[in-house]
């Protein structure tokens, strides 16, 4: 059995004394935290500073209903740009609020950057500690996850510690808010820093301005940074961001001919970047494929599969995963079943859920009842857990076809199901007591 750490217990100890503090909201210098026995003899040092920011951030500005929070959730949906004024008003009127500030409470959102602006000048003032670049860091992380760009801006613009990589980490955390403009609006402050922006830093505005659809903004950056003799040239993954959101956020339109111009710039911006040299990395191809395989445009999906393997790029589970999802969708299963096969045979990857689950439901609706019974046993015997939706496909599927002895077996799968699903469920939220549905499992069903 490990043996506990005492600098770090001894600093979660600090945290803990500050974090009554912030929750009852009284002034530090009225209780300030009594350090327990530890072996340093200056109470303060940067590791605890930034455990008591972070745990300021965990309680104020992290919702365990949230969409992010959410450990079993499959996919997060697209980000708008936010107007925080409208926010405000609409808090202030009691209408609903959606997007990143949904479940957030608006008093910990008050209360966060308040209380921990007032602990980093009094341990300073206090305690005469001199605050580095990791914990200025984090305070800019926890203003920007506050969404609070003024009293952000005016931190950076004073604290002689910020670095090019601070600022990057703030950019980041604003697009990851859907506050793409404060983003870029931090991005041409960075003079006003004190900082110069590099690679790292085009690349984080560039996601943030493709996470809410701002195609033209992010194009112009990567033209700025392909300009001769520009201190910033764009590397693999500055392409990657661009092509992986073209064939995201382009079959989000809603218009085929849209989609098809931006699936086309994808495959546009792939050949300029190896004309430039550049060497594509597995995610780069797997995004390029998945949007062929989505526009079904499996012919140029293939050479791309051809290619990569041609470069010595291995393909992974995400790449077969896109063409199993395709061949499911085109009822042309056994080719599905090839692709499965193949991955399994060149271990390429581990399948899982995602690989089984289209084949399971394409064998169930073309009345292959029984071979979909067959790959949910390979699926649960693989160690992974089938959804609900899937199992109860498969079990009326097998009861419609007279195959509802397969049911009765007493090998284990039944049960194992079940408990797999019952945990998957206890882990993701809280749940209350309600009747099953007939020849489903037994579960209790999420708030």
């Amino acid at each position: 059995m490990g043996i506990t750490n005492p600098v770090r217990h001894f600093n979660k100890h600090l945290a803990n004394q500050v974090l009554v503090l912030v929750i009852k909201d009284l002034p530090l210098d009225a209780h300030p935290p009594s350090p327990s026995p530890s072996p340093s003899a200056t109470p303060w040092t940067d590791d605890a500073v930034t455990e008591v920011l972070r745990s300021i951030s965990r309680y104020t500005l992290q919702s365990p209903r949230s969409i992010g929070r959410q450990s079993g959730f499959r996919h997060r949906t697209p980000l708008r740009q936010r107007n925080l004024n409208l926010e405000h008003n609409k808090l202030c009127n009691n209408t609903l609020v959606l997007g990143p500030a949904a479940h957030l409470d608006p008093y910990k959102v008050y209360l966060g950057p308040l209380k921990a602006l007032e602990f980093f000048h009094w341990v300073e003032a206090r305690f005469a500690f001199a605050h580095s670049e990791a914990t200025c860091r984090e305070l800019a992380c926890l203003l920007a996850r506050a969404s609070t760009t003024k009293p952000l801006w005016n931190f950076l613009k004073q604290c002689p510690y910020v670095t090019t990589a601070t600022v990057t980490c703030v950019i980041k955390l604003l697009g990851e808010q859907g506050l793409a403009d404060e983003a870029l609006l931090t991005f041409h402050r960075m003079k006003q820093f004190r900082c110069k922006p590099d690679t790292h830093s085009y690349n984080a505005l560039i996601h943030a301005l493709c996470c809410v659809g701002n195609f033209t903004k992010a194009r112009f950056l990567l033209q700025q940074m392909e300009l001769p003799g520009f201190w910033c040239p764009p590397d693999t993954f500055t392409y990657t961001i661009l092509i992986s959101s073209y064939c995201r956020y382009g079959r989000l339109t809603g218009c085929r001919k849209a989609t098809r111009r931006r699936i086309y710039e994808a495959g546009r911006l792939f050949r300029w970047m190896l004309f430039r040299g550049l060497v594509p990395d597995v995610v780069t191809y797997n995004a390029l494929i998945d949007g062929c395989c989505k526009t079904l445009r499996v012919e140029r999906a293939l050479e791309l599969f051809d290619d990569m393997k041609t470069r010595g790029v291995v393909p992974n589970r995400v790449t077969y995963g896109s063409f199993i999802r395709y061949y499911s969708a085109v009822n042309e299963i056994d080719k599905g079943v090839e692709m499965l096969r193949q991955m399994q045979r060149l271990r390429h990857g581990v399948p899982s859920s995602s690989s089984y689950t289209p084949i399971i439901h394409a064998l169930c609706e073309a009345g292959r009842v029984v071979e979909a019974w067959g790959f949910l046993v390979e699926l649960v015997d693989g160690g992974s857990v089938p959804r609900e939706y899937t199992y109860g496909l498969v079990c009326d599927a097998l009861r419609a076809a007279g195959e509802g002895g397969l049911l009765l077996e007493e090998d284990g799968v039944h049960k194992r199901i079940k408990d797999g699903i019952w945990n998957r469920y206890r882990q993701m939220m809280k749940v209350k007591p309600v009747m099953a549905r007939k020849g489903y499992p037994e579960m209790e069903e999420p708030v």
